[in-house]
């Protein structure tokens, strides 16, 4: 067996973080936008929040496969800059098995902003080059924007779909406890597909399409359906989703999301049941 220590260091786009608690009760103090059904922008956001810890997951296990890939077929060293030096990864090579460890410690910020701790670890087996490779993430101690992260997800991971990209198909289930102990699970599958930046060298060019289907429940038991039916686009200089529409499925009603034409914003049109629309604003945590 052997072992080896890779530090990675920080290049390109670097965005300041602002940690914001969120002020939780036994019940969530939300704002009803439908008096009829009860949907609020608490129980949307903190769904999106979920999704945003799921995404910056998955991407970090991009990263890390991807500049593993294109050493091997270009058989030079490749750091994108998204894992900041005090993110220290360790690969450990165990017959054919290969289990990475990426420890953030008790606080390391992204160069997007996000601030992680703990250990996020992917296992799959060695062999670089394969077209497909079956990776499992789990985790120890991981926090994401002071948030409590428990779970993990198998990741099935395509080097090359028919238009030449990257893509990945995951199922994930995981749980989240919020600041004063609130607790929300979401569990689905996503369709990824890796469209710009790959083999760039800067992580800051990076376009992800996703597709998919979540649960969510929040903190008062109740269950969002969230189906993917515009593909969402992901810019990893961005934190929030730039363009796609889900549908919303809460309490027997179908609500619409569309979060706009490709502007980096919080900001999505709301469609209800009863087909009036309104603005609302996703903030993906404070700053």
């Amino acid at each position: 067996m052997k072992s080896y220590v890779r530090n990675m260091q920080i290049t390109g786009l670097s965005i300041s973080l602002l940690l914001f608690t969120l002020i939780g009760c036994d019940r969530e103090q939300v704002e009803v936008l439908d008096d009829s059904t009860g949907i609020n922008t608490s129980q949307l956001q903190a769904s999106d929040e979920s999704e945003l810890i799921l995404e910056e997951m998955i991407n970090i296990g991009d990263d890390i496969y991807a500049a593993d890939e294109l050493s091997f077929t270009n058989g030079k060293s490749y750091n994108t800059g998204f894992l900041p030096s005090c993110a220290l990864v360790t690969s450990v090579i165990d017959g054919n098995s290969k289990e990475t460890k990426i420890d953030f410690g008790t606080g390391c910020e992204l160069p997007n902003g996000n601030v992680l701790g703990g250990i996020l670890i992917f296992n799959s087996v060695k062999d670089t080059d394969l077209a497909t490779k079956t990776v499992l993430l789990t985790m120890e101690n991981f926090s994401f924007n002071s948030v409590q992260i428990e779970g993990g997800a198998t990741i099935v991971r395509n080097r090359s779909n028919t238009a030449g990209n990257p893509n990945s198909e995951i199922n994930f289930s995981f749980k989240g406890i919020w600041p004063n102990d609130i607790v929300r699970n979401i569990e689905g599958n996503r369709t990824r597909e890796w469209i710009e930046g790959y083999g760039s060298g800067d992580w800051g060019d990076n376009v992800i399409l996703i597709n998919g289907e979540s649960n969510f429940t929040t903190a008062n038991n109740e269950i969002l359906n969230k189906k993917i039916t515009i593909p969402l686009r992901r810019e990893w200089s961005c934190r929030f989703i730039v363009s796609g529409t889900i549908e919303v499925v809460f309490e027997g009603l179908n609500y619409s999301l569309d979060f706009g034409n490709g502007s980096c914003d919080s900001k999505g049109i709301l469609t209800k049941p009863d087909g009036t629309s309104e603005e609302i604003a996703l903030i993906r945590f404070r700053r």
